[in-house]
């Protein structure tokens, strides 16, 4: 399974070393950052999966930073939990409106918030999950890195299987080479586009004994698609 990085944007340090020994226990893996200045700086050098991002922070605060995320379109599709300790429900109307998927009151318990992490990346970012995903006749378990195909076990290599993965819990969407770069490889990875042909075409060769290779599409001009014909 592909490690999910979660970037936790928290200006307590105690509260911090805690938050990310929490994440660090559940398989994630934890960025830290103070502030609004170190959290963009780590999101232009890679983006996270998924941001813990504190309400009150120096300089700005969590609803300035999720409104800023939310109107880049490169970091507008990054999952945002808030954390803070305000209670009113004005304040959580505020920050589900700023673009925060979900929002957790102060105090909470590591277990609440492991649970609402892997929520919102089941729904926001579904190849994060541990889940095993099926489509067809295809089984694909991310804990333990096995593919079959109708009853058939398939051998892929890291890439291929982190396509697949991608594609299986993506159905049916058209994407091109630069968002499959993106959401397959990774953010910043410069490598050219053909590069994905070439992986495509490894895929379905490794899924043509089994006979479901056809529902990896070619889309002209697009990019590709994951049908279940």
């Amino acid at each position: 399974m592909t490690t999910a990085d979660i970037l936790l944007v928290e200006d307590e340090p105690a509260i911090q070393e805690l938050l990310a020994f929490n994440i660090a226990q559940c398989g994630f893996r934890a960025i830290k950052a103070e502030d609004a200045t170190s959290a963009f700086a780590h999101i232009n050098r890679a983006l996270p999966d998924l941001i813990l991002l504190d309400w009150m922070l120096p300089g700005a605060t969590g609803v300035e930073i999720a409104r800023k995320l939310r109107a880049d379109s490169r970091t507008r599709d990054i999952p945002i939990i808030m954390l803070t300790a305000r209670t009113d429900e004005r304040d959580k109307i505020l920050g589900l409106e700023s673009g925060a998927d979900d929002y957790i009151t102060k105090p909470f318990s590591p277990r609440e918030l492991m649970a609402r992490i892997r929520a919102v990346l089941r729904r926001r970012a579904p190849q994060m999950s541990d889940e095993t995903v099926r489509v067809e006749g295809i089984e694909l378990s991310p804990t333990t890195h096995r593919v079959s195909a109708n009853g058939q076990n398939i051998e892929l290599g890291p890439t291929e299987f982190r396509l697949l993965h991608f594609f299986m819990t993506h159905i049916e969407r058209v994407y091109s080479r630069a968002q499959l770069l993106d959401q397959v490889w990774g953010d910043h990875v410069f490598v050219e586009e053909r590069t994905v042909d070439v992986h495509i075409r490894r895929l379905r060769q490794a899924l043509e004994p089994s006979e479901t290779d056809k529902m990896v599409q070619t889309v002209r001009g697009s990019g590709y698609r994951f049908s279940r014909t």
